[in-house]
């Protein structure tokens, strides 16, 4: 499978409590999920790249930019469910859920996580980045997820506490939220109960753990961020045109 692909889902909702509106961001002159469709579409083993939404103007807008888009349940509580909905219908193997606010996603990084699938027996693989000297604040910050895993490069524990113990940021690892899986294994996650340690952290990573699937940790040096809030947007919106003057 040194050659294989996988099937990118990119969910994409419009009711964000922090941002509402978040896909239909234009103030770089494109959406911001056309700007994560885009940067995914670089990504050499990803094909196709699907859009999954449950509202019709984020569907709309991505097909007028050429996207392809599966229209899913409104009910879904997480993206790991609406990428799961559109998976069930289709027959492929391999899946990468990028969430539809993540503009500055290495595409090399995406092939990656596909390549450690294709190359190793895992049930899913992610992406870490390690914490700098100067990020301390990043392993105090309960929003920013930490990873520890094994000399094999599997998951052991997620948390938003300081992982491994102690103060400083060397030696820790940043979790950067895309994965990649084995279809029977997002469909067994999908339909699995929330485990207590998931319900604890809020991380649903944990509950593939819990049932004994294995995670493949990435490790990269990128520093994509996400979108979460309006100075997240704001900022991005300054390095985008910072990178492109002419626009």
């Amino acid at each position: 499978m040194s050659d294989a692909t996988a099937t990118a889902i990119l969910p994409a909702r419009y009711a964000s409590t922090r941002l509402p509106g978040k896909p239909l961001l234009d103030q770089t002159g494109k959406p911001l999920i056309q700007h994560v469709w885009e940067q995914v579409r670089k990504a050499s083993r990803l094909d196709p790249v699907i859009i999954a939404t449950d509202d019709d103007r984020i569907a709309s807008v991505a097909r007028n930019f050429g996207a392809q888009v599966a229209m899913t349940s409104s009910h879904h509580i997480s993206g790991t469910d609406r990428v799961a909905e559109v998976i069930a219908g289709l027959d492929v193997e391999l899946i990468v859920n990028v969430q539809g606010d993540e503009p500055e996603i290495d595409p090399g990084d995406l092939d990656r996580l596909v390549e450690r699938l294709s190359s190793t027996k895992d049930d899913m693989a992610t992406l870490a980045r390690p914490l700098a000297a100067e990020e301390g604040a990043l392993l105090t910050d309960s929003n920013a997820v930490k990873v520890v895993f094994n000399d094999d490069g599997r998951a052991l524990y997620f948390s938003r506490s300081p992982i491994p113990y102690g103060d400083r940021a060397e030696g820790a690892w940043l979790h950067l939220g895309v994965y990649a899986y084995r279809r029977n294994a997002l469909l067994a996650l999908a339909g699995a109960d929330p485990h207590p340690l998931e319900r604890r952290e809020r991380l649903e990573q944990l509950r593939a753990l819990a049932m004994g699937l294995s995670i493949g940790v990435v490790t990269t040096r990128h520093h994509g961020l996400g979108i979460d809030t309006p100075d997240d947007y704001a900022r991005f919106v300054e390095r985008f045109r910072n990178s492109n003057p002419t626009v």
